[in-house]
C-alpha cells in the first residue's frame, strides 16, 4: 500500500474505536510517570489504560493509584506476581476491553500518536479492500536515554521472510488478532514479541504504517541490554521461525541482523538531522 503523511486530513478517516494501552510494571518508579504523562497528553477521546503490575516493591503502585484518580482516561490495574514481561502483557490483555490494543511500556512522542495509528488502520482497510486482512498499524521509533536520542529506527514496510519486522513498541493490533492467534508464548524469555509477530504476519496480513516517530523507547531492555541477551534473542528468534514453519531460518535471521546493522549505520546521520 502507499504510505501517507499524516496530517489533519486523516481525521476524516478516524473511526470511533476504543483503544486499550497495555502497560506492564515491576519496580518501574523511575520511568513510569513519563510514560503516563505521554498517555495523558493524547488527544484520542476513547482510551483505557490497562496496567498489569508484578507486585512492585517501590513507589510504582502509588504512581498508578494517583494516575487512576487523576487521569481523564479510564484506568484499570491489577498487581500479582508474574513470570516476566510477556506474562504481564497477557495479564494486561485480560484486563482490556478495547477494540484496538497497543503495548505501551515506553513514551508516546506526540499528542496525536494514538489518533495517527487508529487513522492508519482505517486508511489501510480502505486501501486493502478487505478489512479482515488488516491486523493493525505501526510506526517509526527512537531509542532514548532521558531526552537524548540514541538510535533511530525507520521501520517502513516489508516481509518477515526478508528479515523485516515492525517495531513491537509501536504496534497497535485489533482485538480480533488476539482472539484469532492467542496470547504471547511465555516460554520465550526475550523474543515472545518476535514470535508473536511471526505468528500473525506469516499468512500475509496487512499493517498500516505511519512514517513518523510516534514512540520513544527506553534504551536497554530484555533483548538488547547485553551482548549475551542479544545472542539469546537471536537463538529464540530462530526457534520462533522454526516453530511457525517459516524458512529458511538461517537466511532470514541473517537478513534481520543485516537490517539491524544498517539501521545502526544510518542512525548517527539521522540523529544529527533531528
Amino acid at each position: 500500500m502507499t504510505d501517507m503523511r499524516f496530517s489533519d486530513e486523516t481525521n476524516s478517516f478516524m473511526s470511533t474505536k476504543k483503544v486499550s494501552l497495555l502497560l506492564t510494571t515491576y519496580n518501574s518508579e523511575a520511568v513510569l510517570q513519563k510514560t503516563l504523562d505521554s498517555i495523558e497528553m493524547q488527544d484520542y477521546p476513547d482510551i483505557e489504560v490497562c496496567i498489569a503490575d508484578s507486585c512492585s516493591e517501590d513507589g510504582t503502585l502509588d504512581i498508578i493509584k494517583k494516575f487512576k484518580d487523576s487521569s481523564k482516561y479510564t484506568v484499570v490495574f491489577d498487581s500479582k506476581k508474574d513470570s516476566g514481561i510477556y506474562e504481564g502483557l497477557n495479564n494486561a490483555i485480560a484486563l482490556s476491553t478495547g477494540d484496538y490494543l497497543q503495548v505501551m511500556n515506553d513514551r508516546l512522542t506526540v499528542s496525536d500518536a494514538v489518533s495517527k495509528l487508529v487513522a492508519a488502520i482505517d486508511i489501510e482497510e480502505k486501501a486493502c479492500g478487505d478489512p479482515d486482512k488488516v491486523l493493525g498499524a505501526h510506526s517509526d521509533l527512537v531509542y532514548a536515554e532521558d531526552d537524548r536520542v540514541v538510535r533511530y529506527w525507520h521501520m517502513g514496510r516489508g516481509s518477515i521472510r526478508a528479515g523485516w519486522m515492525p517495531a513491537h513498541p509501536t504496534l497497535m493490533l485489533k482485538r480480533s488478532v488476539y482472539d484469532k492467534y492467542g496470547l504471547y508464548d511465555i516460554s520465550y524469555v526475550c523474543s515472545a514479541d518476535y514470535e508473536y509477530m511471526i505468528r500473525i504476519l506469516k499468512g500475509g496480513g496487512c499493517l498500516g504504517y505511519v512514517p513518523e516517530v510516534l514512540v520513544s523507547m527506553y534504551y536497554g531492555g530484555t533483548s538488547n541490554s547485553t551482548s549475551g541477551a542479544y545472542a539469546n534473542s537471536i537463538m529464540e528468534a530462530m526457534r520462533a521461525l522454526r516453530s511457525n514453519g517459516v524458512h529458511p531460518v538461517v537466511w532470514i535471521t541473517g537478513l534481520r541482523i543485516l537490517r539491524v546493522a544498517l539501521q545502526f549505520a544510518r542512525s548517527p546521520m539521522m540523529n544529527r538531522n533531528r
